[in-house]
């Protein structure tokens, strides 16, 4: 097992080990299935492999039963694709987390997104009741101490040592009220978040002014921020996503955008219309991405595809991302 400590890493993983070295970073998702045959996630990991540096398991995304984000995450370990385990507070206890991470680190897991998770009100078990024992931030101070303290929350040491665990949390540029956001990622970078990935990005003149009160508190030089964005597939996901989504903002030139995709193309054409929309939802994200590499104090992107990953790779290839980094891992 290699010393983290030694060699002055955190966890080793190749996330860290990116940001360390400066490279602007490039996250994916996938989604586990909502059944246990593993041939979904395999399929899934070759469309990113080779092209993310990292790829986050999504922990009951949106309420909805899905396999386990760290039984996912041992198959990417597998394949030789590096997982970002998403841990929610909604489903666990604090005796259930911990127990939960130090089997993910056994299991060869080197990052962790701590969420406060989907009300479970949205999902598929609407009256199932959630846990919150912890919220997000007590979830990430929990797993920094874990690392950095080698304890439990309860001060008992942890056999074997530290955690090698690189800790993340998530942001929202966009909920209200906004000038509060910036001082609620503080007390997560206070927490021990070693980096941040943020909602979904529509709107880029308000995530730079996002930017801007980040960078002056200087809190982009004590954490790696990876702006969220994604792929739009269809004008009708840009409206649902501008006025049904709470905490997020759709730009109406994203809407508008996709609109045009399809103008001259019959309702009766879906395929047509599907393969414009899709076409026009990736040149927006690439455009997207140019735009938020020239931000200061970003240092990477997250792309959520949302059981689209194909998407991926266009992407990051027309963002002009690929090769990714690699490193020797001795």
């Amino acid at each position: 097992m290699t010393d983290i400590s030694a060699n002055g890493y955190k966890s080793g993983s190749n996330l860290e080990r990116v940001i360390r070295a400066g490279h602007f970073v490039v996250t994916g998702e996938l989604g586990p299935p909502q059944g246990w045959c593993r041939e979904e996630i395999e399929r899934k990991a070759a469309l990113l492999k080779g092209v993310v540096d990292a790829v986050n398991l999504t922990d009951n995304q949106t309420a909805i039963v899905r396999m386990s984000s760290i039984a996912a995450g041992r198959i990417l370990v597998e394949l030789g694709l590096e997982p970002v385990v998403q841990m929610t507070c909604r489903d666990r206890n604090r005796l259930g987390i911990q127990s939960d991470l130090l089997g993910a680190a056994a299991l060869g897991m080197r990052n962790l997104l701590c969420l406060s998770g989907d009300h479970q009100s949205f999902g598929n078990h609407p009256t199932a009741k959630n846990v919150h024992d912890v919220d997000s931030i007590q979830l990430v101070q929990m797993a920094a101490n874990m690392r950095d303290q080698a304890v439990f929350q309860c001060g008992d040491e942890i056999e074997g040592g530290g955690l090698p665990v690189f800790v993340g949390a998530a942001a929202n540029p966009f909920g209200d009220p906004f000038e509060l956001r910036p001082y609620r990622l503080a007390k997560k970078v206070a927490a021990g978040a070693d980096f941040i990935q943020t909602q979904l990005i529509y709107d880029i003149p308000r995530f730079k002014e996002y930017m801007r009160r980040v960078v002056d508190l200087g809190l982009h030089k004590k954490t790696a921020i990876l702006a969220g964005v994604g792929p739009l597939k269809s004008s009708g996901m840009a409206k649902y996503m501008r006025d049904k989504v709470p905490g997020m903002i759709v730009a109406n030139y994203y809407v508008d955008e996709m609109s045009k995709a399809i103008e001259g193309i019959a309702k009766e054409e879906k395929a047509a219309r599907t393969q414009a929309w899709r076409k026009r939802g990736i040149e927006l994200c690439i455009e997207q991405i140019q735009q938020i590499r020239e931000i200061e104090g970003v240092a990477g992107i997250h792309i959520m595809a949302i059981e689209w990953e194909e998407a991926v790779k266009p992407i990051v290839e027309g963002a002009g991302l690929l090769p990714r980094p690699t490193f020797n891992q001795s």
